[in-house]
Order: C-alpha cells, then structure tokens, then sequence
C-alpha cells in the first residue's frame, strides 16, 4: 500500500466544498426568504379574509337590524323573513370569525359579537315583534331604542376586530418587504462573494497545482534533453513538494549512475588497454632493468649515477604497469571475516618500517569486521593511510577509526595535511590523477573498485577546518553486532 499525503487534496476539497457551501448558504437563505415570503403573503391572504367576514359581519348586523326597522315602521310581519335570512347569515359570519381569532381578545371579542347578535334577535322576537302586532308603537319604539344600543355595541367589536385584522395585514406586510429585502441583500452580497471566491481558489490552483506542475514538466525537460544539473525549487511540505524532493533525489542519483557508469568504462577502457599492452611493455622494462642493474655493477663514478636514475624510472614504469594490471583483472572477494582494526594495525607497522616519517603520529582507534578478501583490503587500507602520512608530513597527525554506521562497517582516515581543492575532490578516482609530484594516479581509483566489489565505497567527506577525511564505507558481516 503507497501511503500518500492529503495535504494538497485536503486543500483542494476545502476550497471546492467553500464554493459550494457558498453555493449552497445562497441558495438556501434565497429559499427560506423565498419560504418566509410564501408564508407571510398566506397570512396576509388569511387577515384580509378575516377582514372582509369582520366587515361582512357588520353589514350584516346592519340589515338585521334595518329589518327590525322596517317592521316597526311597516307595522306588520312582512319583513319577518328577511329577518331570519339576515340572522343566518349573522350566525354564520360569527362561526367563520371564531375560526379565524388567533389572540384571546380576539376570541373574546367574537364571544362579544355572539351574544349580542342573540339579545338582538331576543329584543326583537320577543318585544319588539309582539308590541308591533298588538299595535303598542310607543313599547316597540323604546325597544327598537335598546336594540339599536346592542348593534352599536356589536359595531364597536366588529371595528376592533376589523383594525386589528388592518394592522396584522400591516405587520405582515412590512415583514414580507423586510424578508424580500434582506434575502435581496444577500444574494447581492452572494453574487459579489462568489466570483471572488472562485478567483481566490483559481489563484490558489494556479500556484499550488499549475505552477508546480509546469515546474516538474520544465525540469522533465531540461533532464531528458540531458541536463543532470537541472533541479526543481521545493516549494512546500505538500505532495508537489515531496515529488519535488523525489525528483531532486532521482536526478542525483542519476547524476551518480552516469558518474558511476563514466567511470566504469574508463576503468574498463584502461584495464582493456592494460590487458593488451602490459605484457608487452613489461618484457622490455625487465630486460633495460636487468641490464641496467648489471651495468651499474660495471660502472664506476657519474655513470653509476646516472644508471641509478634509470634504474629507478623503470622501476616507476613497472609500478605504472602493475597498476593497469590491477584494472585488466577481475577483483575476486573471499568469504572469509577480515578485521579491519587489526589490518590497520598492521599497515601502520608496515609502513613505519618501511617509510619511516619523524614528527607524525599515528593513531588507530575502534573495532570492526567484514567479510571479504584480507589481502585487497590490505591493499585499499595502505593506499589511503599512506596518503595521509605523505599529507600529514613532517609534523602532523594522522586518525585511523575502525566503527560502524548502521548496517556497514567504515574506516575513517583523517590526516592534517593541507586538504584537497574542489576540483581535486571531483577528480580523486579517476585514472592517472594526482596531485603528488611523482604520484602515478592509479592508488585511489583501483581502491575504490575493490571497494565497489566488496559492495562499498569510499568516500571523500566535506573538508573540515584542514587536512582530508576518506570514508571506506563495508557491509558487516550477517550476524554481526559487535
């Protein structure tokens, strides 16, 4: 399973779902205005209905009571039916009303209304109808007086009812306008966010996806038209910075391959010219050092001198001639466990015999093994402690420390000599080059591919305050944890 970073695509979601969140607020404060709006035009619609059956109610009361009128001026029963006609519709407005109170005065008032429609119709059935018939005009008059007294009463409640069903239709309205309003307002303000925001999340895109992008796709470029130098600016901690990273990592270690592979055929290119050569420069060299050393025995005064000299050119010949040797043969690593302090024990010994050099210490420190072959790592342990004495010379110090780091084994070869330049330190295991007067330039370059062959490396680490510092980096033995 590839673990990968949401840092990116959490952000991406977050800038999408703003959008559409500010999509979504737009479109439902539209639609609860929408709603609020729907709702207040029903009420308003309800009042105004109210309304009207309070104006109805009224009208209505009137025609009762002008019927009453009619009967005492007619003075007979002729109106009686018109009469009843009026009280029915009286009682049904007064139902539709109560229906419709939403407020306890409101109720109150139709209760009100109620009971005065029925002392009307009790006035009138009961005093005023029999006092017309009987002809008592005087009685139906002062009657007709108590009844016109009750509709006044059922007038006044009628016109509360009437104003306040006036007023809610009012408040409502304004409501209605102030929601319009408000929901105008922001879907205005909706309008004008949301193309910022979409700017805002394309500005967003186009430097922390399209740039990064266009960056990778240049340095894909600059890397297959060959350029191994180029690298991509790391512009984050997202997945673009990583991938960054990633390709900032493959083009080193592409750039080292390529380094490695130069190198390898050049070492290959020498060890063919030395298999094709060697033998055949080697037999001459024997035959001019043989001589050379017998006519010496012969020579007496400046010629001897001079045959010295030869003796030891030829000699350097030689040396050069082993040293392509070395590239022309395969290097064989045994199996057997080597423990590197006690190799470096050893050349220490072995060059303060030969070489001896007064005013430089030495010092081996640490433990550690490796599997391989003694002898060729003897060979890349002398080529490297002996530089160091040679650069350290005629008064310095040379660190020899035998550790681990991790899973390898190193040695770590520190001398306090001058240290090496930069260009020196890119050229240090190429073939023939060298920096030592009389150096022949193979040393390094054949320690590093026994190195190689053992499955390690060596390696040149940063300068320090002064001298050099080489690195033989060795896989430990399995098993090992010492």
């Amino acid at each position: 399973m590839i673990g990968v970073r949401s840092g990116t695509a959490r952000r991406l979601a977050l800038a999408f779902a703003a959008l559409i969140a500010l999509y979504a607020g737009a479109t439902s404060i539209a639609l609860l205005g929408f709603a609020q709006v729907n709702r207040g035009l029903a009420r308003t619609r309800a009042r105004m209905d109210s309304m009207r059956l309070a104006l109805d109610l009224a009208s209505a009361v009137r025609d009762q009571y002008a019927h009453q009128a009619h009967t005492i001026i007619i003075g007979n029963d002729s109106h009686l039916g018109f009469y009843s006609e009026a009280k029915a519709r009286v009682l049904t407005l007064i139902n539709d009303l109560r229906e419709r109170a939403e407020r306890p005065d409101e109720s109150a008032w139709v209760d009100d209304i109620e009971a005065g429609a029925a002392e009307l119709d009790s006035i009138f059935s009961r005093q005023i109808v029999p006092a017309v018939l009987s002809g008592r005009t005087a009685d139906a008059h002062v009657e007709h007086a108590r009844a016109l007294a009750v509709v006044g009463r059922i007038q006044q409640r009628t016109d509360l009812l009437a104003k306040r069903f006036e007023d809610a239709i009012g408040d409502l309205q304004s409501f209605a306008q102030a929601t319009r309003d408000r929901t105008l307002g922001w879907s205005v303000f909706f309008l004008v966010l949301a193309p910022l925001l979409a700017g805002g999340v394309a500005v967003y895109l186009g430097r922390k996806v399209a740039r990064p992008v266009a960056l990778l796709h240049a340095g894909a470029e600059r890397l297959a038209a060959g350029d191994l130098d180029t690298s991509i600016a790391v512009g984050g901690n997202d997945e673009f910075g990583d991938l960054a990273r990633q390709f900032n990592n493959m083009v080193a270690s592409l750039k080292e391959q390529q380094h490695r592979l130069l190198q390898s055929e050049r070492l290959a290119g020498v060890g063919r010219l030395a298999a094709g050569v060697a033998h055949e420069i080697n037999n001459p060299l024997g035959v001019i050092l043989g001589y050379t050393r017998l006519l010496r025995k012969k020579a007496v005064g400046p010629l001897g001198d001079d045959l010295a000299i030869v003796e030891e050119e030829v000699l350097r010949c030689q040396e050069i001639v082993e040293g392509l040797l070395d590239f022309s043969r395969p290097v064989v690593v045994g199996s057997q466990r080597v423990d590197l302090r006690a190799l470096c024990d050893d050349v220490v010994a072995r060059l303060a015999e030969a070489a001896p050099t007064p005013g430089v210490t030495v010092a081996v420190t640490g433990q550690g093994g490796v599997t391989g072959t003694a002898s060729k790592l003897r060979q890349v342990l002398f080529n490297l402690i002996k530089n160091a004495v040679e650069a350290a010379a005629p008064a310095g110090r040379v660190e020899i420390h035998v550790g681990d780091n991790g899973e390898r084994s190193q040695v770590t070869v520190r001398d306090s000599g001058p240290g090496l330049d930069a260009e020196a330190r890119e050229r240090l295991f190429e073939p023939f080059f060298t920096n030592k007067p009389r150096g022949t330039g193979l040393g390094l370059a054949v320690s590093q591919a026994i190195a190689r062959a053992h499955g390690g490396e060596i390696v040149a680490e940063p300068p320090g305050p002064g001298g050099t510092c080489f690195v033989i980096r060795l896989p430990r033995p399995k098993g090992d944890t010492t």
